[in-house]
């Protein structure tokens, strides 16, 4: 079930809402936990007992780890932990990998492949593998208790608004508003999170789709078929469209998350008016970033180090495993290392320049560096990508084929707001909107155009087969 799914908002949104508020605050919890798991049993049914089963013997883990006294014991538990969550991670989206990789090279040679049969990747391990990960480091670290109760914790865990697609949140930043989230019940926060909902919805059904439809019909071709103009239109859909699908879930589940008490994180900040790629980290998939910088990136030294080639080193190896992170294949490793090499190139020399060429320059030429990596991210091999971004710089422009006046239009809008905040009063309007307390005449503005644009995303959520969800299985 995704949240653009007419089941989703017709039938499941509404009852659990309904629900949640009728019943009394000290039943809250279980009808979140209780609705958090239908959610999840409606697309993976099989695939529940996982999570409920690994949630229950690390809550124990946990529970043990922060009782004991001696240090080896402490660390021995938080070895277990890790190990155990990652090698579920490392079973279910690596072992196919794996093997194909391992039959690869042994056909070299001639040997008889490794027969095996091929796993089904449970929605969403790897957005849950890493906040089990943060509970126990969390703790660990002493950063803050353990849940005393075990319900609580499978509610951190599995809360259906974040559990598919993030943000990721840490433990310490979500563990006392699974407690109380009394300062944060507020009609405000219920209203500003209603328009948030609506806006993420209408950025997902009435932008990224327009743009995924077009961006599958190009990558859908064979390079050698295409002239300049039809790869950059289709790299240039695609970069729309991983952007307004993702940022649109995130908004949705942070606005369902302040409908019902809790303060999520961003996980999104105009990513494409960055002026360098180490900006647009900063910007994009915030959630995503914190977490490899706070569990990965400092425990390998982060800055910290004696020589500028062991920094260079970390920062290259946390966005090679950023990209392993995101899929089981060559072409994620690879956009990993691309984004890494980029992040080195600008702290030896890269971010100074941009910095003298100006703002609109510099952020032009992120914007181009970031569609290349988004044409490794898509293309289902590297030897596909390579010769798709040939293609773009072949400069060999002519007739793009057949393109609708739809999307012209919805790529207007697509430019218009991912570039919006580069100038002051874009950044300005964005503020207010996003805001968590408005003004009367803005509650109103709001209202009138929250209503029009859920009216005209239910017409066409129920009138259109297209509706993916590109972070859905990651």
């Amino acid at each position: 079930m995704v949240f653009s799914s007419t089941i989703f908002l017709l039938c499941f949104l509404p009852i659990f809402l309904i629900t949640y508020y009728l019943v009394e605050k000290k039943y809250k919890n279980i009808v979140i936990l209780i609705f958090s798991i239908l959610f999840y049993s409606w697309g993976a049914p099989k695939f529940i007992f996982v999570i409920l089963g690994t949630t229950f013997v690390d809550f124990h883990l946990v529970k043990w780890m922060d009782q004991a006294q001696s240090l080896i014991k402490r660390r021995l538990i938080l070895t277990l932990s890790v190990s155990m969550n990652l090698g579920l991670l490392f079973y279910f989206k690596y072992s196919n990998f794996f093997i194909e990789n391992v039959n690869s090279m042994l056909s070299i040679f001639g040997d008889k492949n490794i027969e095996w049969t091929k796993l089904v990747l449970p929605i969403g391990i790897s957005f849950y593998t890493f906040e089990t990960i943060t509970y126990v480091v969390d703790v660990y670290r002493k950063i803050h208790k353990p849940l005393k109760n075990f319900w609580d914790y499978q509610l951190y865990i599995i809360l259906f608004p974040k559990l598919i697609a993030g943000p990721i949140i840490r433990y310490h930043d979500l563990a006392d508003q699974i407690s109380d989230r009394s300062h944060n019940d507020t009609i405000d926060n219920k209203l500003t999170g209603l328009f948030r909902f609506i806006i993420g919805l209408s950025k997902k059904l009435l932008i990224a789709n327009v743009m995924g439809a077009e961006a599958d019909r190009i990558f859908a071709m064979n390079p050698d078929a295409m002239n300049s103009s039809v790869a950059w239109i289709g790299i240039v859909a695609y970069t729309f469209q991983i952007y307004f699908d993702f940022s649109g879930y995130s908004d949705m589940a942070i606005g369902i998350g302040r409908m019902i008490g809790f303060k999520f994180p961003e996980n999104f900040n105009n990513p494409y008016v960055s002026r360098n790629i180490s900006e647009f980290w900063r910007r994009w998939h915030i959630s995503l970033g914190s977490w490899m910088k706070n569990y990965l990136y400092i425990p390998l030294g982060g800055n910290k180090v004696s020589h500028k080639s062991r920094l260079f080193f970390n920062l290259w190896f946390v966005f090679l495993l950023s990209g392993l992170w995101h899929g089981a294949a060559w072409t994620f490793v690879a956009w990993g290392a691309f984004h890494g090499l980029f992040l080195i190139l600008d702290r030896l020399f890269l971010i100074k320049i941009l910095d003298k060429v100006g703002k609109w320059p510099s952020i032009i030429f992120t914007f181009i560096v970031t569609m290349v990596g988004w044409v490794i991210f898509r293309s289902d091999t590297l030897d596909y990508a390579f010769s798709f971004i040939g293609k773009m710089f072949s400069f060999n422009f002519g007739n793009a084929g057949y393109l609708d006046l739809e999307f012209f239009i919805i790529l207007a809008f697509a430019v218009f707001f991912s570039f919006l905040t580069a100038i002051k009063i874009g950044k300005s309007l964005e503020g207010k909107i996003m805001s968590h307390t408005y003004s009367t005449k803005l509650y109103i503005a709001m209202g009138i155009c929250c209503m029009i644009l859920l009216v005209i995303s239910a017409a066409n959520v129920s009138s259109s087969g297209f509706n993916p969800f590109i972070y859905f299985r990651f």
